[in-house]
């Protein structure tokens, strides 16, 4: 079993910036995409973005491209989600997942075989 542990949520004000981090509990499993979803409350969870772990060719949802950026750090184990220009409608709990197996539908949630607890993000206007 992966565990996943997300960090560096917390409180900002609208056109501020987060960087989130999310390390993998062990080194070596089958991941081929590592993503990054969030909710907020009543509303289902979304896309954000995903990075597939072996060629770092990255994918976003059309709300946050340009202000977000996903990158990882293999040597860590690790996978960032650098937020900048923060709006008041980024705010939700932002989860981290795995996908072990290539998949077209990467921006769906039910392709993710390992979540991690979430953490979370408050934009204040």
């Amino acid at each position: 079993q992966v565990q996943l542990v997300e960090s560096g949520g917390g409180l900002v004000q609208a056109g501020d910036s987060l960087r989130l981090s999310c390390t993998a509990s062990r080194r070596t499993f089958s991941r081929y995409y590592m993503g990054w979803f969030r909710q907020a409350p009543g509303k289902e969870r979304e896309f954000v973005a995903a990075i597939t772990w072996n060629s770092g060719s990255t994918y976003y949802a059309d709300s946050v491209k340009g202000r977000f950026t996903i990158s990882r750090d293999n040597a860590k184990n690790t996978v960032y989600l650098q937020m900048n220009s923060l709006k008041p409608e980024d705010t939700a709990v932002y989860y981290c997942a795995v996908s072990a197996e290539y998949s077209e539908s990467y921006w769906r949630t039910y392709d993710y075989d390992h979540w991690g607890q979430g953490t979370q993000v408050t934009v204040s206007s």
